[in-house]
């Protein structure tokens, strides 16, 4: 068996996820990520041409990550319920494994970045809804499931519960992990959700 060692791409990212981590709120220079690294800067700038880039590469990876285990759980249950129960449940446990991530999925790392990188991140919260709305939608017709509201409102409403679950574990330096007390927490949102 060999220990592959990560590229020189995967190492510089997986530093801007530790600096991410480390001092929450602080804005990453490419000179402390660098050093960080060990490398210089236009040896950074070798494996991505911008700092932007660093960051698609990041959402990019959490977006793979989350949504492939999603396509996992939507094959293997038929119960709505238990579907989105498994789906935020993951995305939560994802959250706690990569608190550096958050703080770029949340926007908070991306403050005085490019907007666009923003907007980027936001698309990962507004592509997990849709799932959300389509599962809805999909336990209405086959389950004859009626949510309390409409499927959009309800949607909105587990998206509000996931997010604000993550902007609370970023918001107290990843003290507060997403994932406590989940059963009860949840077994309240699906109350919620279809009375």
């Amino acid at each position: 068996m060999t220990n592959q060692k990560p590229s020189r791409r995967e190492t510089i990212l997986q530093a801007l996820v530790e600096l991410l981590q480390k001092d929450p709120g602080v804005r990453i220079t490419t000179a402390s990520l660098a050093k960080s690294v060990g490398v210089t800067e236009a040896a950074l700038y070798r494996h991505f041409p911008s700092k932007r880039k660093m960051f698609e590469a990041l959402i990019e990876f959490a977006e793979d990550a989350v949504f492939s285990r999603c396509q996992v759980v939507l094959q293997e249950q038929e119960d709505v319920r238990v579907r989105l129960q498994q789906i935020v449940h993951l995305v939560l446990v994802f959250s706690e494994r990569n608190p550096g991530l958050c703080c770029v999925l949340t926007g908070d790392a991306l403050m005085g970045e490019d907007e666009s990188l923003r907007k980027r991140a936001s698309q990962f919260f507004e592509r997990l809804e849709t799932q959300v709305r389509q599962s809805l939608k999909e336990g209405e017709i086959r389950q004859g499931l009626r949510p309390r509201t409409s499927a959009a409102r309800g949607a909105d409403f587990v998206m509000v519960f996931l997010e604000g679950r993550i902007q609370r574990f970023v918001r107290s330096s990843f003290s507060r992990l997403p994932s406590t007390d989940f059963d009860e927490a949840w077994a309240l949102v699906a109350e919620s959700v279809w009375g």
